[in-house]
């Protein structure tokens, strides 16, 4: 997700080549940025409570103790801006500790909504290995409260499938004990979305995380209608991702279509994330974002109007005969 986010072309730069259309192209960037920052914020809600986050969060596989001052102030703005969902895992390296930490200095813990993922001791995901951890199960969601200076996980997460079926024991205890307060399960592999479902119609979940973007939809034919069905709520984890790496890196020398303004959207990458969002059973997304200016970037497409079934044809019509 980082080279993802390396990859943005930035509001400010789309404006200086004259990429930005519509209403929003006579503006200054900073009058751009004020309007868009005065659109009501999307929330959607969880389905198994009726809880409502908002629909734009973060993730934080990048986030990294060298950058801790950078890090800090991307959190300070994203509160400020009304986003919450901030996800992150064991394996990311110490982005649970750099969250903790930022979330005591800043004194914003309650209000953030935070998801953090673990692992069964020998669970393997699809592609290159992960690297190893020292501990697994019960000791490193212990572990995780340490670092992110919490007594209790707002979504904990069976990190790959291969994490589900040893975990979910361990899972619905720290649940019934109220040290987390939700039960979710993660991939990101379309060749994994039959497991998923399997897991999804025999345990008592409330979220999964998935892949889903405009080029990578075969989540919303075949997970989708489950998660609607079960009343499982949806984390997008690579909104901003396709077949071939970032979608970012192929909107390079496109102009954005002029009718993109109807959905309030004035950068590609908020086309992108608007699309993700907009369908009905996404609860929220988590674009990776380590700089003040993406974040902000990202954050807008989380406010405004969404896109309707309509729009949405529209959007994918026109992303598919691209140039």
């Amino acid at each position: 997700m980082a080279k993802q986010m390396d990859a943005l072309i930035s509001r400010r730069t789309m404006i200086e080549t004259g990429l930005l259309v519509g209403a929003g192209a006579a503006l200054a960037p900073w009058a751009m940025a004020a309007e868009q920052s005065n659109l009501p914020v999307i929330k959607r809600k969880i389905p198994s409570t009726g809880e409502e986050i908002s629909v734009m969060g973060i993730g934080t596989n990048a986030f990294r103790s060298a950058n801790y001052a950078q890090l800090r102030d991307v959190l300070k703005r994203m509160q400020e801006l009304n986003g919450s969902v901030i996800d992150t895992a064991a394996m990311y390296g110490d982005s649970e500790a750099v969250i903790g930490n930022a979330l005591t200095e800043l004194g914003i813990r309650k209000q953030m909504f935070i998801a953090t993922k673990f692992n069964a001791e020998n669970a393997t995901r699809s592609g290159p290995p992960p690297p190893m951890e020292s501990v697994y199960g019960e000791a490193s969601f212990e572990r995780s409260l340490e670092r992110l200076k919490t007594d209790r996980i707002d979504l904990m997460q069976a990190h790959f499938l291969s994490s589900v079926e040893p975990l979910m024991p361990l899972l619905q205890k720290l649940k019934k004990d109220g040290k987390i307060r939700y039960i979710g399960i993660t991939t990101v592999s379309v060749q994994e979305h039959p497991q998923l479902i399997e897991y999804m119609r025999k345990y008592p979940i409330d979220f999964i995380q998935i892949d889903y973007s405009l080029e990578n939809r075969e989540a919303a034919e075949t997970v989708f209608p489950v998660a609607h069905e079960r009343k499982i709520a949806v984390m997008v984890a690579v909104p901003l991702g396709g077949r071939r790496g970032s979608l970012l890196s192929e909107t390079a020398g496109r102009q954005l279509p002029s009718w993109a303004a109807n959905i309030d959207v004035t950068s590609w990458s908020q086309f992108l994330l608007k699309y993700v969002v907009s369908h009905p059973t996404v609860t929220c997304a988590i674009p990776g974002s380590s700089q003040l200016e993406h974040l902000e970037e990202n954050q807008m497409a989380g406010r405004g109007r969404i896109a309707d079934a309509t729009m949405l044809k529209r959007m994918e019509a026109f992303w598919d005969n691209k140039a």
